[in-house]
């Protein structure tokens, strides 16, 4: 017979100890650690009343009014989601006071117990459990304890226990402790006499350490980071963070090098009220043994963004550092070996459905150069559009004013004032489009020449204005066919675009933020040549381009094709100095066409993929630059690529020499089982026949720990060095050796992952475009 009591009592506290949707789930379903019976949910129709009422069913029970009440066989407690389960139970009413024996288990939202017994006060809301297991819900914590008391402040505190976030059964890693104490408002718990296991072995004693229960942030050590290289020695990092506060954290590691010494670096991260955010990064070795005279070496770097109400925007980005080689040298946190460019912008935004407006500053510090670009101290931009404002015409107007700096007194300074008003008619539809465009560019310069020492003439005061008409269109024909037997929807799309810009003289303007611009597919339907507005070239010319598609039975795209050539009616009469060679001027060759510029995309066959691009000069017959990639891609993680890229004329920053570039390279990323995974890359340079990059990662992870060992062997960017022009004694190549170790669950989460091993180098991974598996 069962028999049901609705007592209004308050049987246990509520224990919170984590926000279960701040939890990170286990990397696969095997991995989680599951409490031995389901967690009741209350359901949605319960009203706030019955969730305080307590509800106890069993097979029998004799109780005095007053006094104690007995239930006994399948006892069953709970009070909206918090639920008792035991063989029998002992309520004292006087006292209140629950006693509860025999297959004990205790659950609310949050944990899981089952214990051999069970004594709860009501009136101190405080309870305690004997030969307890307990599990953390939508975590991977679990463990026992000989006793575990809830007390009266909603906390958790635990005698001779023990807990790992491996699946029962599992002895990878284990932490007992004396004593654990979980602060259910903090989500952290401390741990006395503690002493960790792996494999069964004691390897580390702690008298204290504190431990994450949750997501939530809390000041300690993280996991250390040990390497060594032939350039830095042996390395060993010790990143210690410090949650200062929600909105302020701070994170410093010492980073001792045997080959250079002490590397202090530091980040600071805040929040600045609901839309901003931002970071402060100070790095400093003190007395480097590898450079001359044992320099001091430095980083610092600041960056912030974000919204000032609902139409204002901040962006604030600086960064310096001591020397050219910072980066080739030493591990920042800032950049990579490879990034050569400090940015320092300051900009500040205000955004309108039809119009916008800006005022930024700009200086950019071009490592190992010995020329340094203009800065740009300010530039105020305006943008105003007007679709369809008249007729289906669209209206656009772009201004600009910006005033060029320079640090060195020999080149010349400017202000520069620009004005571009278009009109268009767009004609869109589904078999196709044509635009067609009409500008004005009006540009004003004032110069001040007063030191400027270059040998091409510059006018103090220079306007120039030029008209531009530009026609596109492109036409979309489809059709159903059938290739290799399968079914496809193909397509075919040629587009044309005549431009024509008007000419002026130019030669009389400095160069204070113009480059030439790569002329791949989509390059050759630009308007411009050169970016930034102190060339603007002359042009008449057609642009004819192709593309075709092929689209599978689910609308994937399966294969890409475009190809296309610009055919110039007149030869331009626009040049520009290039920075890198002052002696030398471009200018459009005499020629009727442009280089052939081609790209494909395309799923060979079931988990093959090919992508290429090329450039080439069909009058010389030269290639300009190609490239092109092959995948097998036959599941997540599994890749095998080569790869191969030409690029000729480069020019070498420390030299000013020419070279070409013709590499090839290998990549991989493999699972040798459930576990382990490999990732190895591999790249050769045909001209100097030598690798210029090696790299390999062995990795293994379960569900509560993970391992990476890695070997790495590239190419360093040497630059001239700042600190002594004449220390030329540097590494032409760097290897080393990497380990990174996790414990999940004692604040270490999985960096490794086969994601960010593919890009561990100096040529990042790439999918071929527009292609999905």
């Amino acid at each position: 017979m069962h028999i049901r009591y609705l007592l209004a009592l308050a049987l246990l506290p509520q224990l919170v100890l984590a926000d279960e949707s701040e939890t990170t789930p286990a990397p696969g379903a095997q991995c989680l650690v599951l409490p031995p019976v389901p967690i009741p949910e209350p359901s949605a129709d319960e009203r706030p009343l019955d969730l305080q009422q307590i509800k106890i069913v069993s097979d029998s029970s004799a109780a005095k009014m007053g006094d104690k009440a007995s239930f006994q066989g399948d006892v069953t407690f709970s009070q909206g989601g918090r639920h008792i389960a035991a063989d029998s139970a002992v309520l004292d009413q006087a006292n209140e006071r629950l006693d509860a024996n025999g297959n004990l288990v205790f659950q609310d939202n949050m944990f899981t117990v089952t214990a051999d017994s069970l004594s709860a006060e009501m009136r101190s809301n405080s309870a305690q459990l004997k030969g307890a297991q307990y599990w953390l819900h939508g975590q991977q914590i679990h463990g026992e304890a000989e006793n575990l008391e809830i007390t009266q402040d909603n906390n958790l505190h635990l005698s001779n226990t023990n807990f790992t976030t491996c699946p029962p059964g599992d002895s990878s890693w284990l932490l007992e402790a004396e004593t654990i104490k979980i602060d259910s408002s903090e989500e952290w718990g401390e741990l006395w006499d503690a002493k960790l296991k792996i494999g069964d072995v004691p390897v580390f004693y702690l008298p204290y350490m504190t431990i994450p229960v949750s997501e939530k942030r809390k000041s300690g050590f993280l996991f250390p980071y040990f390497s060594t290289s032939t350039t830095n020695g042996v390395e060993v990092a010790t990143p210690y963070y410090w949650n200062i506060a929600p909105e302020y954290d701070l994170t410093f590691t010492p980073h001792y090098m045997s080959a250079r010494g002490l590397f202090l670096k530091s980040e600071f991260r805040y929040l600045a009220g609901e839309a901003q955010q931002g970071q402060l990064n100070v790095e400093y070795l003190s007395n480097d043994d590898l450079v001359p005279n044992r320099a001091d070496r430095y980083l610092y770097h600041w960056e912030h963004q974000g919204a000032i109400a609902d139409n204002w925007r901040v962006l604030a980005n600086f960064t310096d550092v001591s020397d050219n080689n910072y980066f080739n040298d030493l591990p920042s946190d800032v950049l990579r070996a490879t990034d050569n460019q400090l940015s320092r912008i300051g900009e500040i935004a205000y955004f309108e459905d039809n119009w916008d407006m800006s005022a930024r500053v700009q200086d950019i510090k071009v490592l190992g150069e010995e020329e340094s670009p203009y800065q740009v101290m300010p530039q105020i931009g305006f943008n105003y559009r007007a679709p369809g404002f008249w007729q289906g015409l669209d209206f656009n107007l772009m201004g600009e004013a910006s005033n060029f700096r320079h640090k060195e007194d020999q080149y010349a300074t400017a202000s520069r004032l620009h004005f571009e008003p278009s009109v268009s008619l767009p004609i869109h539809g589904p078999a196709g489009s044509l635009t067609s465009e009409l500008k004005l560019l009006q540009t004003n310069y004032w110069q001040d020449t007063k030191n400027y020492t270059g040998t091409q003439p510059l006018d103090s005061s220079v306007s120039r204005t030029l008209p531009q008409v530009r026609i596109h269109g492109q036409i979309n024909f489809e059709r159903f066919t059938d290739y290799f037997d399968a079914n496809y929807r193909q397509t075919l799309e040629p587009q044309f675009q005549y431009l024509y810009v008007g000419y002026e003289d130019q030669s009389n303007i400095g160069i204070y933020d113009t480059a030439l611009l790569q002329e791949d597919y989509y390059g050759l339907f630009r308007d411009r040549r050169f970016s930034g507005l102190d060339r603007i070239a002359d042009a008449n010319q057609m642009t004819l381009g192709l593309t075709t598609r092929l689209f599978d039975d689910h609308n994937l795209e399966r294969f890409k094709f475009s190809l296309g050539q610009i055919y110039y009616f007149e030869d331009s009469k626009v040049g520009i100095t290039d920075p890198s060679r002052p002696n030398e001027i471009f200018k459009q060759e005499n020629t009727s066409n442009s280089v052939l510029a081609a790209e494909l995309n395309t799923q060979l066959y079931s988990d093959w993929f090919l992508s290429g691009a090329i450039q080439y000069d069909t009058k010389n017959r030269n290639n300009k630059k190609s490239e092109v990639t092959l995948d097998f891609r036959p599941g997540v993680n599994k890749l095998l690529q080569l790869s191969y890229r030409y690029v000729p004329d480069l020019v070498n920053s420390n030299t000013n020499e020419s070279v070409n570039v013709s590499q090839t390279g290998l990549r991989t990323a493999w699972p040798i089982n459930d576990n382990w995974y490999i990732v190895g890359n591999w790249y050769y340079d045909l001209n100097e026949k030598r690798s210029v990059e090696t790299y390999t990662g062995f990795q293994y992870e379960s569900c509560c720990w993970a391992v990476r060992l890695s070997y790495h062997y590239r190419i360093k960017t040497n630059y001239v060095d700042n600190l002594d022009p004449t220390f030329n004694d540097r590494e032409l190549f760097e290897s080393g050796f990497y380990l990174n170790f996790v414990i999940k669950g004692l604040g270490g989460s999985g960096p490794l992952g086969v994601s960010d091993m593919l890009n561990d180098g100096l040529f990042n991974y790439r999918k071929p475009l527009y292609l999905k598996n």
